[in-house]
Protein backbone atom coordinates (compact mmCIF):
# COMPACT_ATOMS: atom_id res chain seq x y z
CA UNK A 1 0.00 0.00 0.00
CA UNK A 2 1.15 3.54 -0.75
CA UNK A 3 0.93 6.15 1.97
CA UNK A 4 1.00 9.76 0.83
CA UNK A 5 2.42 12.18 3.32
CA UNK A 6 0.71 15.54 3.73
CA UNK A 7 3.04 18.52 3.74
CA UNK A 8 2.53 20.83 6.66
CA UNK A 9 2.16 24.52 5.81
CA UNK A 10 5.28 26.51 6.45
CA UNK A 11 5.55 27.69 10.05
CA UNK A 12 3.47 24.83 11.52
CA UNK A 13 5.07 22.87 14.33
CA UNK A 14 2.30 20.28 14.61
CA UNK A 15 -1.34 19.58 13.84
CA UNK A 16 -2.67 21.65 16.74
CA UNK A 17 -0.53 24.62 15.76
CA UNK A 18 -1.68 24.48 12.15
CA UNK A 19 -5.38 24.27 13.00
CA UNK A 20 -5.35 26.89 15.75
CA UNK A 21 -5.68 30.53 14.62
CA UNK A 22 -3.11 32.98 16.10
CA UNK A 23 -5.76 34.80 18.16
CA UNK A 24 -6.99 31.53 19.62
CA UNK A 25 -3.44 30.48 20.46
CA UNK A 26 -2.81 33.79 22.25
CA UNK A 27 -6.08 33.45 24.18
CA UNK A 28 -5.18 29.93 25.25
CA UNK A 29 -1.70 31.08 26.31
CA UNK A 30 -3.19 33.80 28.54
CA UNK A 31 -5.66 31.32 30.00
CA UNK A 32 -2.84 28.92 30.83
CA UNK A 33 -0.87 31.69 32.49
CA UNK A 34 -3.94 32.74 34.48
CA UNK A 35 -4.63 29.22 35.73
CA UNK A 36 -0.96 28.68 36.57
CA UNK A 37 -1.01 31.87 38.63
CA UNK A 38 -4.32 30.91 40.28
CA UNK A 39 -3.18 27.39 41.22
CA UNK A 40 0.23 28.49 42.44
CA UNK A 41 0.98 27.94 46.11
CA UNK A 42 1.48 31.09 48.22
CA UNK A 43 5.11 30.19 48.91
CA UNK A 44 5.82 29.59 45.21
CA UNK A 45 4.04 32.83 44.28
CA UNK A 46 6.08 34.77 46.85
CA UNK A 47 9.26 33.25 45.37
CA UNK A 48 8.24 34.34 41.86
CA UNK A 49 7.38 37.85 43.05
CA UNK A 50 10.80 38.00 44.69
CA UNK A 51 12.40 36.98 41.36
CA UNK A 52 10.51 39.78 39.62
CA UNK A 53 11.69 42.30 42.23
CA UNK A 54 15.27 41.11 41.80
CA UNK A 55 15.06 41.63 38.03
CA UNK A 56 13.76 45.18 38.51
CA UNK A 57 16.45 45.95 41.13
CA UNK A 58 19.17 44.53 38.86
CA UNK A 59 18.02 46.77 36.00
CA UNK A 60 18.09 49.82 38.31
CA UNK A 61 21.56 48.90 39.57
CA UNK A 62 22.86 48.58 36.01
CA UNK A 63 21.36 51.98 35.12
CA UNK A 64 22.88 53.64 38.20
CA UNK A 65 26.26 52.05 37.44
CA UNK A 66 26.12 53.42 33.90
CA UNK A 67 25.36 56.88 35.31
CA UNK A 68 28.51 56.70 37.45
CA UNK A 69 30.71 55.34 34.65
CA UNK A 70 29.53 57.82 32.03
CA UNK A 71 29.21 60.79 34.44
CA UNK A 72 25.83 61.45 32.85
CA UNK A 73 22.38 61.51 34.43
CA UNK A 74 21.00 59.77 31.34
CA UNK A 75 23.61 57.46 29.73
CA UNK A 76 21.28 56.29 26.96
CA UNK A 77 18.79 58.44 25.03
CA UNK A 78 16.57 57.99 21.98
CA UNK A 79 16.52 60.47 19.08
CA UNK A 80 12.91 61.67 18.70
CA UNK A 81 13.14 63.93 15.64
CA UNK A 82 14.94 64.30 12.33
CA UNK A 83 16.73 67.55 13.24
CA UNK A 84 20.14 65.80 13.27
CA UNK A 85 19.83 63.98 9.95
CA UNK A 86 21.86 62.64 8.24
CA UNK A 87 24.10 62.07 11.30
CA UNK A 88 21.30 60.56 13.39
CA UNK A 89 17.75 59.55 12.51
CA UNK A 90 14.54 59.28 14.49
CA UNK A 91 14.67 56.10 16.56
CA UNK A 92 18.46 55.92 16.91
CA UNK A 93 19.79 55.14 20.38
CA UNK A 94 22.67 57.35 21.56
CA UNK A 95 25.25 56.42 24.18
CA UNK A 96 26.40 59.44 26.19
CA UNK A 97 29.51 60.29 28.19
CA UNK A 98 30.18 63.63 29.81
CA UNK A 99 33.93 63.59 30.48
CA UNK A 100 36.12 66.52 31.50
CA UNK A 101 37.42 67.61 28.10
CA UNK A 102 36.43 71.16 27.11
CA UNK A 103 33.52 71.52 24.72
CA UNK A 104 34.46 72.31 21.14
CA UNK A 105 32.57 73.16 17.95
CA UNK A 106 31.50 69.92 16.31
CA UNK A 107 30.69 68.06 19.53
CA UNK A 108 27.25 66.47 19.54
CA UNK A 109 25.61 67.09 22.92
CA UNK A 110 22.34 66.30 24.63
CA UNK A 111 21.03 69.18 26.73
CA UNK A 112 18.00 70.35 28.68
CA UNK A 113 16.43 73.79 28.63
CA UNK A 114 13.87 75.35 30.94
CA UNK A 115 10.18 74.59 30.28
CA UNK A 116 11.05 71.55 28.13
CA UNK A 117 10.74 68.07 29.58
CA UNK A 118 12.43 66.26 26.69
CA UNK A 119 16.20 66.74 26.16
CA UNK A 120 17.52 67.91 22.78
CA UNK A 121 20.41 66.38 20.83
CA UNK A 122 22.20 68.92 18.60
CA UNK A 123 25.69 69.88 17.51
CA UNK A 124 27.86 72.59 19.10
CA UNK A 125 28.59 75.32 16.55
CA UNK A 126 30.11 78.03 18.78
CA UNK A 127 31.97 78.07 22.08
CA UNK A 128 32.67 81.29 23.95
CA UNK A 129 35.00 81.01 26.96
CA UNK A 130 34.80 83.91 29.40
CA UNK A 131 37.70 85.06 31.61
CA UNK A 132 35.63 84.02 34.64
CA UNK A 133 35.77 80.40 33.45
CA UNK A 134 32.13 80.27 32.36
CA UNK A 135 31.71 78.63 28.94
CA UNK A 136 28.85 79.74 26.69
CA UNK A 137 27.76 77.20 24.07
CA UNK A 138 25.57 77.63 21.01
CA UNK A 139 23.99 74.59 19.35
CA UNK A 140 22.19 73.79 16.11
CA UNK A 141 20.59 70.76 14.50
CA UNK A 142 22.42 69.56 11.36
CA UNK A 143 19.09 69.48 9.50
CA UNK A 144 17.93 72.89 10.77
CA UNK A 145 18.46 76.15 8.94
CA UNK A 146 18.92 78.28 12.08
CA UNK A 147 20.63 77.86 15.45
CA UNK A 148 18.85 76.85 18.67
CA UNK A 149 18.35 80.27 20.22
CA UNK A 150 14.63 79.93 19.44
CA UNK A 151 14.55 76.71 21.50
CA UNK A 152 16.29 78.10 24.57
CA UNK A 153 14.41 79.69 27.46
CA UNK A 154 13.12 83.24 27.03
CA UNK A 155 16.01 85.71 27.07
CA UNK A 156 18.62 82.94 26.86
CA UNK A 157 21.13 83.10 23.98
CA UNK A 158 23.56 80.41 25.11
CA UNK A 159 23.61 77.22 27.12
CA UNK A 160 26.21 76.28 29.72
CA UNK A 161 27.70 73.07 31.05
CA UNK A 162 24.97 72.69 33.66
CA UNK A 163 22.42 72.35 30.86
CA UNK A 164 24.29 69.50 29.15
CA UNK A 165 23.54 65.86 30.00
CA UNK A 166 26.35 64.33 27.98
CA UNK A 167 28.15 64.02 24.64
CA UNK A 168 27.18 61.43 22.05
CA UNK A 169 29.93 58.79 21.83
CA UNK A 170 28.15 56.01 19.94
CA UNK A 171 24.77 54.97 18.58
CA UNK A 172 22.60 52.07 17.41
CA UNK A 173 20.37 52.87 14.41
CA UNK A 174 16.57 52.65 14.76
CA UNK A 175 16.59 50.40 17.85
CA UNK A 176 14.82 53.11 19.83
CA UNK A 177 11.70 52.99 17.63
CA UNK A 178 10.27 50.52 20.16
CA UNK A 179 10.53 53.19 22.87
CA UNK A 180 8.93 55.82 20.61
CA UNK A 181 6.00 53.52 19.77
CA UNK A 182 5.43 52.73 23.45
CA UNK A 183 5.51 56.45 24.35
CA UNK A 184 3.04 57.21 21.54
CA UNK A 185 0.75 54.40 22.69
CA UNK A 186 0.91 54.19 26.52
CA UNK A 187 -1.66 51.38 26.64
CA UNK A 188 0.67 49.19 24.57
CA UNK A 189 3.52 49.97 26.99
CA UNK A 190 1.45 48.93 30.01
CA UNK A 191 0.31 45.75 28.24
CA UNK A 192 3.89 44.76 27.38
CA UNK A 193 5.14 45.47 30.90
CA UNK A 194 2.26 43.48 32.37
CA UNK A 195 2.89 40.61 29.96
CA UNK A 196 6.57 40.51 30.90
CA UNK A 197 5.61 40.44 34.57
CA UNK A 198 3.21 37.54 33.95
CA UNK A 199 5.91 35.60 32.10
CA UNK A 200 8.27 36.02 35.04
CA UNK A 201 5.62 35.07 37.61
CA UNK A 202 4.48 31.95 35.72
CA UNK A 203 7.91 30.74 34.60
CA UNK A 204 8.89 27.40 36.10
CA UNK A 205 12.63 28.06 36.41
Amino acid sequence: SIVRSRRRPRGCLGEDTCRRPPVGAMKEMFQDMYYQLKEMRPRTLAHQVLNLCMIVCSALMIWKSLMVLTESESPVVVVLSGSMEPAFHRGDILFLHMGYAPFRAGDIVVFKVADRDIPIVHRVIKVHEKPTGVVDILTKGDNNSVDDRGLYAAGQSWINKEHIIGRAKGYLPYIGMVTIIMNDYPLLKYCLVGLMGLFVLTSKE
